[in-house]
């Protein structure tokens, strides 16, 4: 295989540029179009503030008392967990693909059995801290 001289290393460094200049172009549109939207926006609103606009509201309706609500940190838990479990099911399907093909049976069963016991611990880690009962 020859040797590539130098004008066909600036003739491929030319093209391989010219390539991504039309994305850096396509980008610089975008962001030009956003400004200018932006911009036609601040120009062409009214701006007439009263006391009314200025409040704070919820949905429409005035606010009462403080703005500090109690939440119930195992709402947050129950969610992590589903997440998990999701993650664990979605990785299940293509493990099951991979798993059926020849010659890769028992390196995945090993990488999923690990997989699993990851999950396993920290649902027994949940378990433990009395995370799953429900009072």
């Amino acid at each position: 295989m020859p040797e590539p001289t130098v004008s066909t290393v600036t003739v491929l460094a030319a093209d391989y540029f010219r390539s991504y200049s039309v994305v850096g172009l396509l980008a610089l549109l975008g962001v030009l179009f956003v400004a200018v939207a932006f911009g036609a926006g601040r120009l062409l609103r009214p701006v007439v503030p009263t006391p009314e606009k200025l409040l704070t509201y919820e949905c429409g309706v005035d606010p009462v008392g403080e703005g500090w609500a109690h939440t119930q940190v195992r709402y947050y838990v129950y969610a992590f967990l589903y997440v998990i479990f999701a993650v664990d099911s979605i990785f299940l399907f293509p493990w099951a693909t991979v798993f059926a093909a020849a010659g890769y049976g028992a390196t995945t069963l090993v990488e999923m059995f690990i997989f699993l016991g990851f999950l396993a611990v920290g649902l027994l880690y949940a378990y433990k801290k009395g995370v799953l009962e429900w009072t």
